[in-house]
């Protein structure tokens, strides 16, 4: 039994592993924030089946739909949101051009419809997600053909046209059955199809793999467990487990042979199995764990590495008796075997009138659970919220309890070193011009790294002089700029102070979030004009791929005036840009300790 008191506070924390013995006491006080985490996901999921979140009608017009998902962003741009889940393959339909694939009803109206002009929706997608510092998660829904069972309205490009063999009919919907390797080759196309043609970031499944079960009824794939089992297992419930892990197998590695880059993330149900059931579960009383019922076993998934990130999702409150959400999370700490956790909240709960878990009507139940994740010392380095209508709405004040606190300040993504642990190289010719009591600073991309990555964004940190802080203080950091990829970057600080002396630092961060070695350059805040050149520090240590652990709680600081980020205009030709002089670099020898070094703890 766990006990979660809370008085504006975490109290206490008692967990029970294992066979039943104490493991931990966890105390807590964080009525108050000290420093915040500098690497977390911070996301949303745009779901788009039914249109639930968006397009807001069948049928609109790119303009219009394009609005409508500009407000969806900015709403978690506002919120200190990095990521975006966009459901994109609802149900063996698509929101992109596809030729394998019809257009899905939920955008024109009617499957097989194009949108007006030939649209494609994809890359504004993309493209308007990473202009707002986002991540790019690409949500494929893997075996749902159909919300039901009317075949006549299927598009003629439907797979279900030319096989109707791959599918079953199953509780009021059409199915995919996992069992076929057809079916499988099938959803590898599909998805590799997205991953080669377009710029995502991630490939995301939701908890729908084999169906939920339904009260009187029988998912009829005898004939594949009898044609389609080379092995011979003879549990038909080993069987289909073994049909998904194939999948998820094949499919990392298919991903990873595509583009390196891409992760493979996924989302299921937030209980693998319930203790009472399975020695190495949760101490949970679930109904429909999904190794048991949905035949998805992610905690193998993790232990293979054959995802490179969990989000289970828990929405469940930290009172719900069958399911507490602290429970749930010791668990999932302690079983992610050092891939990413982050978690999936139930954020609209708040927007229903429910009996079942009344706690959601609590307006700290969010804040609660977000910093109860931060307590486990970064082995939960992210959140994200179902769905993005809840962020927009606003319930509770929620998510204006979030850009004010908990999200007020930016935040990296965690790295990811099984992908890729190479920093890119430093910025090139920083130069600091001042001529009033704005600052201007401009840079450029340093050379390809050794693995050919070069800075997708960079971190502009700011410090004021004698100022001590470490590189992992995010509330040191001005901005994330993100130029169009070729183009040199401005930024004008417009909130320096007069006669204030600082020191900036400018890091390049690749597309997998490693930050190089940073490039100094000082203002003296004299008077009279001021024209600085960047210097690489000596001694400067990397910035730690991880936050370090809060170890002082204070009243969070002040709301800093935002400053003016002008980034070159994607449409402006690289030979109209203002032209760069080269600059030579000063370098101090490596065995003396630069101001960074000292500055940031460097050894």
């Amino acid at each position: 039994m766990v006990r979660f008191l809370a008085a504006g506070r975490l109290l206490l924390f008692v967990g029970l592993l294992g066979s039943g013995l104490l493991s931990a006491v966890r105390v807590q006080a964080q009525a108050e924030e000290g420093v915040p985490p500098k690497r977390e996901l911070r996301g949303m999921w745009v779901a788009t089946v039914e249109n639930i979140d968006w397009p807001n009608q069948r049928g609109e017009a790119p303009e219009q739909y394009r609005r409508d998902y500009r407000r969806l962003l900015d709403a978690g741009q506002r919120a200190g949101l990095n990521a975006v889940f966009v459901q994109i393959r609802p149900a063996s339909d698509a929101f992109y051009k596809s030729d394998i694939e019809p257009w899905s009803k939920w955008l024109t109206g009617v499957q097989g419809r194009a949108p007006a002009n030939g649209d494609d929706p994809l890359p504004f997608l993309i493209t308007e997600a990473h202009r707002r510092g986002m991540e790019f998660h690409a949500w494929f829904n893997p075996y749902r053909a159909t919300m039901d069972s009317v075949t006549r309205r299927l598009a003629p490009n439907h797979p279900y046209r030319q096989h109707p063999e791959w599918f079953l009919r199953y509780g009021g919907q059409l199915l995919y059955n996992p069992g076929l390797p057809a079916v499988r080759a099938h959803i590898t196309r599909v998805i590799l199809d997205v991953v080669r043609r377009y710029d995502i970031d991630a490939v995301h499944f939701d908890d729908y793999f084999y169906p939920y079960p339904a009260v009187g009824q029988v998912f009829h794939d005898e004939a594949a467990f009898r044609d389609q089992n080379p092995d011979g297992i003879a549990k038909l419930a080993d069987w289909r487990r073994q049909n998904v892990n194939i999948l998820i197998r094949d499919l990392h590695d298919s991903i990873r042979s595509a583009k390196r880059w891409v992760k493979f993330g996924i989302s299921p149900f937030g209980v693998w199995m319930n203790k009472s059931a399975n020695p190495l579960g949760s101490n949970t009383r679930a109904g429909q764990p999904s190794y048991s019922n949905l035949y998805a076993d992610s905690r193998l998934w993790l232990e293979q590495g054959w995802i490179d990130y969990i989000l289970p999702q828990l929405y469940w409150s930290t009172n719900f008796k069958l399911v507490p959400y602290p429970v749930l999370l010791e668990w999932w700490t302690r079983n992610h075997f050092d891939r990413h956790l982050y978690i999936g909240h139930g954020t609209y709960r708040m927007l229903e009138s429910t009996r079942s878990d009344t706690t959601w009507r609590n307006p700290r139940e969010l804040p609660r659970q977000i910093r109860l994740n931060r307590s486990y010392d970064g082995e939960a380095p992210g959140s994200v919220f179902f769905s993005a209508k809840s962020v927009l709405t606003n319930p509770l004040h929620t998510t204006d309890s979030l850009r004010r606190n908990l999200f007020r300040y930016p935040a990296l993504i965690p790295t990811m070193p099984w992908m890729d642990a190479m920093p890119p190289l430093p910025v090139a010719n920083l130069t600091l011009r001042r001529l009033s009591h704005y600052v201007t600073l401009n840079w450029q991309s340093g050379a390809p790294a050794a693995d050919g990555d070069i800075a997708t964004y960079y971190v502009l940190y700011r410090f004021e002089a004698n100022e001590r802080a470490t590189p992992n203080d995010p509330r040191h950091i001005l901005a994330l700029p993100r130029p169009a990829p070729g183009y040199p970057a401005t930024f004008v600080d417009t909130t320096a102070v007069p006669g204030q002396a600082y020191a900036y630092y400018v890091t390049a961060v690749d597309r997998l979030h490693n930050e190089s070695r940073p490039m100094r350059v000082v203002t003296a805040g004299q008077a009279g004009p001021e024209l600085a050149v960047g210097q690489s520090p000596a001694g400067a240590p990397r910035p730690a791929t991880q936050p370090a652990a809060p170890t002082v709680a204070s009243a969070p600081a002040p709301v800093r005036p935002q400053p003016v980020l002008r980034p070159t205009p994607a449409a402006e030709k690289p030979e109209g840009s203002a032209p760069f002089s080269k600059v030579k670099i000063k370098e101090k020898p490596a065995k003396r300790k630069g101001f960074f070094a000292r500055l940031f703890g460097g050894k």
